[in-house]
């Protein structure tokens, strides 16, 4: 969400030109647009989601909150007084925007204008991310952002309950090694914190992609998200790899020494990985 707000700074001066520009050029007076609706707003603009009118002096709203399919009555008479101060309208013209925030309405973030005609304010709101996408700030496809969304939410909610097994599973072998008649076991006591591990790793790159592609869109073409997502996967597996070698070392110093070998290669493979996960950070952040 971070970028869009980026993306509306950068150009907020071209954003409100746009919307005053395409208002004055498609509509005289927003006041006659009342008897239908504002219905010519909502063709002009796809970005705009909701409008409804408020009184300039009792600053009370007015009429229902339109939106571009239905019309919900249930907020007349409401103060829009903690939005209208909201506005930004520095050069006391008849027209103001707010900063972006989210709608409680449509759950969307979004830019609300105000226009002063008469004794109205007539107060729209609009989508954020359609009107950057209007614009060619972003690109994006309803379909396929979509379906993208949605396939990514079946695998992140996938791996939540898969990690939710990992952890149950080391639980249940740890309680099962505890009530064991043959007692415990070096082994018995690391197996589960490894199981643990990965169901830590599992989960979090779970979490990282449900924030970023399900319930906070990232449209950042930067590869800092990924570069910091991977790092971080990559040091729970070493985290895993390191705890396994060293049940193995003392699996080998008890039972089979003369295997001791086999133990030296394996903390040698966990070196060799750490070694270049090191390489690959200190290489990203000396690219940036």
């Amino acid at each position: 969400m971070k970028e869009i707000l980026d993306l509306y700074e950068n150009n907020k001066d071209s954003i409100e030109d746009f919307i005053k520009e395409t208002l004055a050029a498609n509509v005289d007076s927003l006041s006659n647009l009342k008897e239908t609706n504002f219905k010519k707003l909502f063709d002009t603009f796809i970005s705009l989601e909701l409008l409804y009118v408020a009184n300039k002096d009792s600053k009370k709203q007015t009429s229902p909150n339109i939106f571009k399919n239905k019309i919900d009555k249930s907020r007349i008479g409401e103060s829009r007084d903690y939005l209208i101060k909201r506005v930004n309208n520095e050069d006391n013209s008849d027209t103001a925007f707010t900063a972006p925030y989210k709608s409680s309405a449509t759950k969307n973030m979004c830019i609300t204008m105000s226009k002063i005609e008469g004794d109205d304010i007539i107060l729209m709101d609009f989508d954020l991310v359609k009107l950057l996408e209007r614009l060619e700030l972003i690109e994006v496809n309803s379909f396929f952002t979509n379906m993208t969304k949605t396939f990514y939410a079946v695998t992140g909610f996938s791996m939540v309950i898969l990690s939710l097994f990992i952890i149950l599973y080391a639980m249940y072998s740890f309680g099962s090694s505890l009530l064991s008649v043959h007692g415990m076991s070096i082994e018995a006591i690391f197996k589960p914190i490894i199981a643990l591990t990965l169901g830590l790793a599992v989960f979090d790159l779970a979490k990282t992609v449900l924030e970023q592609e399900v319930f906070f869109k990232s449209y950042s073409k930067s590869s800092k998200l990924e570069v910091r997502t991977l790092t971080k996967f990559l040091i729970t597996i070493i985290i895993a790899l390191s705890i396994e070698a060293l049940m193995v070392v003392f699996k080998i110093a008890i039972e089979n020494y003369d295997k001791m070998i086999n133990a030296f290669y394996l903390i040698s493979g966990v070196s060799i990985f750490i070694i270049a996960l090191s390489i690959f950070v200190y290489m990203t952040k000396k690219k940036k």
